[in-house]
């Protein structure tokens, strides 16, 4: 039972602390004290609560006016916000706060008061000029968007002395406005150069604000001019290229002249620039330098005055002009000319190069060379340069020559001639522009000649016989085609040997044997015919392809071997002859045989030479056994 009274106790304790620690409701408005702003500013007013979990917030003024600005609620304060601010928000502003439930709710309430005025700028003063120092001026203040000018006060003073006086408490103006004040007198000589001010004043009661007075100069002046008229030149008469250049027309002038700035060209033409006193040339380049005039014109006094000055741009050289006539691309024969110009100050030196050979052209003063009937050898790139004391230049250009093809060359790996089964290649090289297209012709043996490969390597892999012959190279383009030709020779073993022995193998004795050889070589074949003896072997030279052993004996029997030869190979044939004895006959039959080897005598070399003129084409040399041996037929 205590215990449970000692809690219900410790209860009570915590509700009343907690009912004395809870903040009482209340409200306040930032900024507090009577507010000034200036139209075009901005103001911003918070409405802040402390004690109150979700208070609702009301802005109104105190004339139910409209605002004039912007609210927003957050969750403990609410802002009203006049961005900018205008005269309209010269009011009292009342901020209402609710705060509970609608049996318990509370209101606070407090305003602020916000006066507003207008008074930005000095006052601008306008003096009509005067042609002369004794004929009227007329002076204007012009004070601009004050507010509010019901408390606006104007004075004119010339010097020390006031000229004029003028107030508008009779305004009523909810609004900023702009007020003028004018007043006209005769100034005598002595007031010429003296200061015309205007002092505007707005002293509103009980409002703290600066400045509350403004104040504008501006000397008496009569018209004259433009006189005295100068240009003067930044960073001189004489700058380099590349710098800003700026050109200044100072003049005296009231009211202040009108300024136009020309330059004259080479062609002796006028170009209009700017209206500006300050002629600015950024970047400066060559073709800036000239003579530029500044003319200043007083509309009032209707009198004009110039001033020029003469500019100069110094720098390295610039070249302004490369170029081939009549093209950069021309046929060979042709005559070209290349021109290059440059520009700098001083005057450039000017070298004209091709690149290749470094050979300089120049110098020259027309800046031009004429390159009369041009050939292939004058294509390339040439280079121009350009130089004086600040440095130089250069620029390049390329002149392309087109001819037909020329200086055809054809080379052969290996240059000696080959064995059948190696490999040949044959190179054509030939100049000319555009490059020329190769191709390859053989020549066969009807004399016409057949294409049979198209680029500049022409290679024969495991080379034959008939691969030998006249080989032609024709190089061409759209502007001709030039032809070389080279012969292929192709070195053959003695090959298709034919032997033929007449009348036969098998003889008697006392007759003749022809025997007759051919064959196919390159080189050409040597002959040899050869006896096999037991003891010895018997060696038969020759210089022809036939053999002829007259009235044969049985010694004539025996082996003979036919050896055909180059330097390449060789080819043996053996020849077996057998010679047999003739049997004797009665006398009566000695003057037929007599008679019949007269006969044979005549006939059988006219039968070998028949066989030698027929195979002519094929003999590689002819062999005759009478001739090796010295004897006479």
């Amino acid at each position: 039972m205590l215990k449970e009274m000692g809690r219900a106790s410790q209860a009570v304790l915590i509700i009343l602390y907690g009912f004395m620690t809870v903040k009482a409701f209340e409200m306040e408005i930032i900024p507090a004290n009577r507010i000034v702003k200036q139209v075009g500013e901005t103001l911003r007013l918070t409405c802040n609560t402390t004690g109150c979990a979700s208070p609702s917030f009301s802005w109104r003024t105190q004339m139910d006016n409209p605002l004039g600005g912007t609210v927003n609620n957050y969750r403990t304060y609410s802002t009203l916000t006049m961005n900018p601010v205008s005269t309209v928000n010269s009011h009292d502003y009342l901020c209402t706060v609710f705060c509970g439930e609608k049996e318990k709710k509370e209101k606070k309430e407090k305003s602020v008061k916000v006066e507003i005025y207008s008074f930005p700028r000095d006052p601008v003063i306008e003096i009509s000029p005067s042609s002369a120092a004794t004929e009227p001026v007329t002076v204007t203040c012009k004070i601009l968007d004050v507010y509010p000018s019901h408390y606006l006060e104007v004075l004119l003073k010339k010097g020390d002395h006031i000229l004029h006086e003028k107030n508008f408490y009779e305004d009523e103006s909810t609004n900023t406005e702009n007020k003028t004040v004018t007043y006209s007198f005769n100034p005598t000589a002595e007031d010429i150069g003296k200061e015309i001010t205007c002092v505007a004043k707005l002293p509103i009661p009980n409002m703290d604000f600066e400045p509350k007075e403004r104040v504008t100069s501006e000397k008496l002046t009569a018209n004259f001019g433009p006189q005295n008229t100068v240009i003067t030149a930044s960073p001189g008469n004489w700058p380099m290229e590349g710098d800003t250049l700026n050109l200044t027309c100072v003049t005296e002038s009231n009211p202040p002249a009108q300024i136009v700035w020309t330059k004259h060209l080479a062609d002796e033409s006028i170009q209009l620039l700017t209206k500006n006193n300050v002629l600015s040339i950024p970047d400066a380049r060559f073709s800036d330098s000239g003579l530029y005039t500044c003319e200043a014109t007083n509309v009032v006094t209707n009198k004009t005055q110039k001033a020029a000055v003469d500019i100069v741009i110094r720098g390295a050289p610039d070249i302004t002009k490369l170029s081939i006539e009549p093209s950069t691309t021309v046929r060979e024969g042709e005559n070209v000319s290349i021109l290059c110009s440059a520009e700098g100050n001083p005057s450039p030196r000017i070298i004209l190069r091709r690149k290749s050979d470094g050979a300089d052209m120049g110098p020259y003063s027309e800046g031009r060379i004429l390159l009369p009937s041009v050939t292939f050898l004058n294509g390339g790139v040439y280079e121009c340069v350009a130089e004086n004391k600040f440095g130089k230049s250069r620029s390049e250009i390329t002149l392309n020559v087109e001819y037909g093809p020329k200086n055809t060359v054809i080379s052969v790996i290996p240059a000696t001639p080959v064995k059948e089964g190696e490999t040949v290649i044959m190179k054509c090289t030939s100049s000319g522009n555009p490059a020329p297209v190769i191709s390859w012709k053989k020549k066969k043996s009807t004399g016409e000649s057949e294409q049979i490969y198209t680029g500049a390597t022409l290679t024969i892999k495991n080379i034959k016989s008939q691969d030998l012959g006249l080989y032609e190279c024709e190089a061409y383009n759209r502007f001709g085609k030039e032809e070389k030709d080279v012969k292929l020779l192709v070195q053959v073993p003695p090959q298709n040997i034919t032997v033929l022995v007449y009348p036969s193998e098998n003889v008697k004795e006392g007759e003749n044997i022809t025997i007759t050889c051919s064959a196919y070589s390159n080189p050409p074949s040597e002959m040899v015919l050869k006896k096999l003896h037991q003891q010895k072997e018997i060696i038969l030279p020759s210089v022809n392809g036939t053999f002829i052993l007259y009235n044969v004996t049985k010694n004539d029997t025996g082996r003979y071997l036919l050896d055909v030869f180059n330097e390449v190979g060789n080819n043996i044939t053996v020849i077996e002859i057998a010679v047999v004895e003739r049997l004797e006959k009665p006398d009566q039959m000695i003057p037929l045989v007599i008679a019949f080897s007269s006969v044979t005598a005549v006939a059988v070399p006219a039968v070998a030479i028949l066989i030698y003129v027929t195979r002519k084409a094929k003999i590689n040399g002819s062999y005759s056994l009478v001739k090796a041996l010295g004897l006479k037929v």
